[in-house]
């Protein structure tokens, strides 16, 4: 018989909201509106990687705690920029706040997003996010993607001050929510940040990321091919 959780914890960003098209999607607006097919480069798909590139590094910065939210913004336009011969810090700055003006307006969901957690609400699970996305831009991404009225707490890395894996997140959510280590689960895409802060915490966790299989090092409870995969834990 399946474990019985009172708490459910989502991730938002590769496992709920669809990061990846939203993010391409912005990108791409911003690439028109700031003219850089004359800038930088003509191709798109190319701009595209050299960004991605420079902000998955940036953000393992941000994590370690070797830079600021506010460098990790503008950081990751200026480098990308620098790619393309472009030494323009007022518009790395200027891309960085238009990016962030943007995302949170693309509504792309993963595949029975709405599905699932309408099913767990219809069950009267208490359900929560915790994230280590920006405050403002992570409640106006729920909000625009009408998702909103199914979560109870959300919980941000700037809200709690500490940033997932660390233990001291979950147990922030955890107080904040007057839940139960041992009758939480967690539900995120990324084994060394969602897993292994949850595998800290002490809570249990399903991990959500078909295209990278499980490490030896870290153990989810729970491996989910897809969202409907909930079913059959919840």
């Amino acid at each position: 018989m399946a474990k019985q959780y009172k708490q459910i914890f989502f991730d938002l960003d590769h496992t709920l909201w669809d990061f990846e098209t939203n993010s391409h999607e912005t990108l791409h607006d911003l690439y028109v509106e700031m003219k850089l097919d004359e800038k930088a480069t003509d191709d798109f798909e190319h701009f595209h990687q050299t960004y991605h590139h420079h902000n998955s590094i940036y953000w393992d910065r941000f994590r370690k705690g070797f830079i600021n939210r506010e460098e990790l913004r503008w950081k990751r336009m200026w480098r990308t920029l620098v790619d393309y011969k472009i030494t323009d810090e007022a518009l790395s700055k200027m891309m960085s706040e238009r990016y962030l003006d943007i995302l949170p307006t693309k509504t792309h969901l993963f595949p029975h997003c709405i599905e699932v957690l309408t099913y767990l609400h219809e069950k009267s699970y208490p359900m929560h996010l915790i994230t280590n996305g920006f405050e403002t831009t992570q409640h106006l991404k729920i909000k625009n993607s009408k998702i909103d009225v199914f979560f109870k707490e959300v919980i941000t890395s700037e809200q709690a001050g500490i940033m997932k894996p660390h233990a001291a997140i979950f147990e922030y959510a955890l107080s904040k929510t007057h839940a139960e280590a041992n009758t939480s689960i967690m539900i995120g895409d990324t084994l060394d940040v969602d897993i292994l802060g949850a595998i800290n915490a002490g809570i249990d966790s399903a991990y959500f990321n078909p295209a990278q299989p499980p490490t030896a090092a870290i153990q989810p409870t729970y491996v989910l091919g897809g969202l409907m995969d909930l079913k059959n834990i919840l």
